[in-house]
């Protein structure tokens, strides 16, 4: 699949469910009387939830705190990896970057869903820490992508060119060596926006930083799963926003990376 193809695929997945999280609360309404729990219908679009709720608009309001919560988790890792990252690659000496490094690899062995549960148990984060965590346990991996990234361009000759002339670290490091490995690192920032769009779903699924009735995508296939075979929509629905979401953001990454290819001249 050529480029715009992949990028109009990509656009037309992900427009469904960014709609919806971004615009659906102020399309929603006033909530109406609660009904029967599980009930298809009368007069519910897409039926009622576990609580006789209308699952339309459970739907409208549950996208916006995935959304967001991801979008900031990721931008925080990214705060932190990089500036790491970066130092690790561009440093000429040793000590700096096991300084840089080794402590991140400690963090790095620990499964990221265990941590976040772990230290959910001791406290009650809200989604701003739920975003936080999100965004702790993605700084290792994200900071040894970003060192590995610009490592190769940190040993070529114009680095030493640049040090040579008296540049700052900030032109090295950034100007240089970062631009250098851009590519690399948003080709890693789309397949970490869709890890961590699963990870805040999953650890909203499993009651962490969000209200057991809350309005959240993750939340609602968790409550509602009881009465799947009863009413599906309450679930099914939810999933597939879940997974477009995550599907068409990592389409879009990919389609805008791949390098139009040359076209060659005609033959006369």
């Amino acid at each position: 699949m050529r480029a715009p193809r992949r990028f109009f695929l990509g656009l037309t997945i992900v427009a469904v469910p960014l709609l919806l999280a971004l615009l659906g609360p102020l399309a929603a309404g006033e909530p109406g009387p609660r009904g029967i729990s599980f009930t298809p219908g009368d007069g519910h679009r897409l039926g009622t939830d576990f609580v006789g709720r209308d699952v339309w608009q459970q739907v409208l309001h549950g996208g916006r705190t995935v959304v967001l919560t991801a979008l900031a988790a990721t931008v925080l890792a990214y705060l932190v990896a990089l500036p790491v990252g970066l130092a690790g690659a561009v440093t000429r000496a040793r000590w700096p970057e096991e300084l840089l490094m080794r402590p991140l690899d400690v963090l790095l062995a620990v499964p990221s869903l265990l941590l976040i549960l772990l230290v959910a148990s001791a406290f009650s984060p809200g989604a701003a820490g739920l975003a936080l965590l999100v965004a702790l346990v993605n700084v290792p991996d994200a900071a040894r992508i970003v060192r590995a990234a610009a490592a190769e361009a940190a040993a070529r000759p114009a680095v030493e060119a640049l040090r040579v002339q008296g540049e700052t670290w900030w032109r090295v490091a950034v100007g240089y060596v970062g631009r250098s490995a851009l590519r690399t690192l948003a080709a890693d920032a789309g397949i970490r926006l869709t890890g961590v769009l699963y990870l805040v779903s999953t650890a909203a699924f499993l009651g962490v930083g969000v209200a057991p009735d809350a309005a959240d995508w993750a939340v609602m296939v968790d409550r509602n799963r009881t009465g799947l075979f009863v009413q599906p929509w309450a679930v099914v629905v939810p999933a597939l926003l879940i997974v477009a979401l995550t599907t068409g953001t990592n389409l879009l990454f990919d389609a805008a990376l791949v390098k139009s290819p040359r076209r060659k001249g005609r033959r006369p």
